[in-house]
C-alpha cells in the first residue's frame, strides 16, 4: 500500500508514546470508526489497531544536540511549543514522516492525541484537526494554540461534574466520558473477599515495594495484590501481597478485585470506571496539575476514596472500609460504555 492509498479518505491518528493509555484509547475508538484509520506514533501499532500503522522515529534519540549525549537546545522555541529542539535529526525525520503522509492523501482529518507540535502540523497542511482534551490546568501558550485551532475537543470525561475550561471553547468540546478499551464489557459483582488490587500505568515508574508491604501488613484481613511495575529497593513481601509484574491486560484482575488503588491518570481511571470496582485514587504529581484535577472532581462527585498522599499503614483499614462501604455503582456517571462510539461518530462526520 502506497502512502497516498493509505491516507485518502482517511482519519490520521497521532499516538503519543508515554504511557499506554493513549494506544488503548486510540485503538478503542478507531475500532468504532467507519472512516478508515491510519495510525502514527512512536511505537508499534497497539493491540486490535484495524488499520494500517506508521511507526515514527523519536525526537529524542538520534544526532544532533540533544540526540547525541548532549542537552537539547531551545527545545519550547521561546515558549511557543513544547518540544521543538533546535538542528535535532531525530525531530527532523519525524516531522517530515508525518508531514509526507498527510501530503500523500490528502487525509480527511488529523486527531492529535496528544502533540502540540503534531497538531499544528496538520493544520498547516490545511487539514481539520480533532484534540483530544486533557485535565489540569492547559492555559500555556502551546495548548491555547492546540486548542484554539481544533475543529473539534474531544473530552474523555463527562460534563457533569464540571471542570473549568475555558468558557469560548465550550461549543466545540465534545464530553464523552470515560473511556476504556473495556467500553461494553459486563461488570460483574464484586467477588466480596476483601481483595484488594494495585494498578500501576506503564508510564508511572511503579509501585513503592516497602509502601506496599507496609500497606499489606497493617491489613491482613485483605489480599493485596499488584499488577504493574514497582520502583524502589525490593523487601520481603507479606504472605497476604502478590505481584502479578506488569500485563498489558487488566480486566480478569479488576474483575477479581472488590477494591482497585490506583492513581489519576486518564486511563486507569476509566479502566476502574467500566470495572464498576470500589477505588482508592492516589493522584499522582504531573504536569499542569492533570491528576490533581481528576482527582479533585472525582473526591467532589463522590465517586471514589481520594488522597493527595500514600496513606500511611495504620490508615489503611479505614481507607478500604470507606472505599468498599461506597462500592463502585456510581462509576456509571462517569462512564456509560459508549464513550468510544460517541468519539467515532464524531470524527466520522468531520471527515465525511
Amino acid at each position: 500500500m502506497t502512502d497516498g492509498d493509505a491516507t485518502r479518505g482517511t482519519i490520521v491518528y497521532y499516538v503519543h508514546h508515554h504511557g499506554s493509555g493513549h494506544a488503548h484509547r486510540a485503538a478503542a475508538i478507531a475500532a468504532h470508526c467507519r472512516t478508515p484509520v491510519v495510525g502514527v506514533g512512536s511505537r508499534p501499532a497497539p493491540p486490535g489497531w484495524p488499520g494500517s500503522w506508521h511507526e515514527l522515529p523519536l525526537d529524542t534519540g538520534g544526532t544532533g544536540p540533544g540526540g547525541d549525549g548532549t542537552e537539547p537546545v531551545d527545545v519550547t522555541a521561546g515558549g511557543t511549543l513544547h518540544w521543538v529542539p533546535r538542528r535535532h535529526d531525530g525531530l527532523r525525520t519525524r516531522t517530515a514522516a508525518v508531514s509526507a503522509l498527510l501530503a500523500a492523501g490528502p487525509a480527511r482529518l488529523l486527531v492529535a492525541d496528544v502533540s502540540v507540535e503534531i497538531a499544528l502540523l496538520a493544520r498547516l497542511h490545511g487539514i481539520p484537526v480533532a484534540v483530544v482534551a486533557q485535565p489540569g490546568e492547559r492555559l500555556d501558550r502551546p495548548h491555547r494554540t492546540a486548542y484554539d485551532l481544533a475543529e473539534v475537543l474531544l473530552a474523555p470525561w463527562p460534563a457533569d461534574p464540571p471542570r473549568p475550561a475555558r468558557p469560548e471553547l465550550a461549543a466545540r468540546t465534545v464530553h464523552l466520558g470515560g473511556l476504556s478499551r473495556y467500553d461494553g464489557r459486563t461488570a460483574g459483582a464484586p467477588p466480596g473477599r476483601r481483595r484488594v488490587l494495585v494498578l500501576t500505568g506503564s508510564g508511572d515508574g511503579g509501585a513503592d515495594p516497602r509502601a506496599l508491604a507496609a500497606a499489606a501488613g497493617a491489613t491482613p484481613e485483605w489480599t493485596w495484590r499488584v499488577a504493574g511495575g514497582l520502583t524502589g529497593t525490593p523487601v520481603d513481601s507479606p504472605p497476604n501481597l502478590t505481584h502479578a509484574g506488569w500485563t498489558g491486560e487488566v480486566w480478569t484482575a479488576l474483575q477479581d478485585a472488590d477494591v482497585v488503588v490506583g492513581h489519576a491518570g486518564q486511563n486507569v481511571v476509566a479502566e476502574i470506571a467500566a470495572a464498576r470496582r470500589a477505588a482508592v485514587i492516589l493522584p499522582a504529581e504531573r504536569p499542569h496539575g492533570e491528576q490533581a484535577a481528576t482527582g479533585a472532581v472525582l473526591r467532589a462527585a463522590g465517586l471514589a476514596t481520594v488522597r493527595d498522599r500514600w496513606p500511611a499503614p495504620a490508615e489503611w483499614p479505614g481507607v478500604l472500609d470507606e472505599a468498599l462501604a461506597r462500592g463502585g455503582a456510581g462509576w456509571s456517571r462517569w462512564s456509560d460504555g459508549r464513550a468510544a462510539e460517541r468519539a467515532a461518530a464524531v470524527l466520522d462526520g468531520i471527515a465525511a
